[in-house]
């Protein structure tokens, strides 16, 4: 059995909270700055060099990479070998976010009650997601999420008849209505199977792995490249404007479902889907 203090989570967190909302994976960079390669039209080329240059000015003064630092979302894998001490695990996670947004000077965006709609000023409580692993090590994604992209999330319970046509046809419908609304070019996260709750839950996860990496089944690398042609056929393009880029990628995450049912959810995250992994 190996104990870790909840104290090393609480600044695992916070440490993250901060970086990640100053900083985008790596991979993700990379693929904005290919796709401005690929704009012909002067407006949506000006503009994927604007996000360029707005990720290099984020940089240079250590600010966030954009405004919205979003809402605080954490999964985490714990090692069933791991005994917690110190304190309680939940309440560590939620302490991480409240210093990281706090002392990290980031925007606080959470209200306690969906109607009465008080800011609790610190951006908790964080939506955590937690599950036990075999191991004796603890897995932390933090995700900040923006709502201007949240709020196009879609999900339907179709029906096992409406097969892959009918999951593309969803998928790319869901784009479509989103517009320009999610900040594009966006990363469309798209959760198929499970239950109702659990297929969202998939979407959710589908934005947490990198943009550079397909699903590890051949069928399914092959639904995502064929998602993504379709979404950038839509024109909608960078921030809306028009172009060739309206996504960067499409990431498909799957799960066993009941015989009646397919369940299709879709996850949309702006050009800014930010995800920061660490292990304890």
């Amino acid at each position: 059995m190996r104990e870790i203090n909840v104290s090393e989570v609480t600044q695992a967190v916070r440490e993250m909270c901060i970086e990640a909302n100053k900083r985008l994976p790596e991979d993700l960079t990379q693929c904005i700055s290919a796709c401005a390669g690929c704009e012909e039209q002067e407006l949506p080329q000006g503009i994927m060099q604007d996000l360029l240059d707005n990720l290099d000015a984020a940089k240079e003064l250590d600010i966030p990479v954009c405004q919205d630092t979003g809402m605080a979302v954490v999964f985490a894998e714990v090692g069933q070998e791991v005994h917690f001490t110190g304190g309680d695990f939940e309440a560590a996670i939620h302490e991480g976010v409240r210093r990281g947004y706090t002392e990290g000077l980031l925007r606080c965006s959470v209200v306690g009650d969906p109607l009465n709609r008080i800011n609790t000023g610190d951006n908790t409580p964080a939506v955590l997601h937690a599950r036990i692993v075999p191991g004796d090590q603890v897995a932390l994604t933090v995700a900040p999420k923006g709502f201007g992209s949240e709020n196009m999330s879609r999900l339907q319970m179709l029906t096992p008849a409406a097969g892959r046509d009918g999951v593309v046809e969803f998928v790319v419908d869901a784009v479509r209505k989103a517009g320009g609304n999610p900040c594009p070019p966006m990363v469309v996260g798209v959760g198929i199977g499970g239950d109702f709750e659990s297929c969202a839950l998939l979407a959710k996860k589908a934005l947490c792995r990198p943009v550079s990496q397909r699903n590890p089944a051949p069928f399914y690398a092959q639904l995502e490249a064929e998602l993504l042609e379709r979404v950038n056929q839509l024109g909608i393009g960078p921030q809306g404007f028009g172009g060739k880029t309206t996504a960067l990628a499409v990431n498909v995450e799957v799960g066993a479902t009941h015989i009646a049912g397919l369940p299709v959810a879709v996850n949309i995250g702006c050009h800014v889907t930010r995800h920061l992994k660490k292990i304890l």
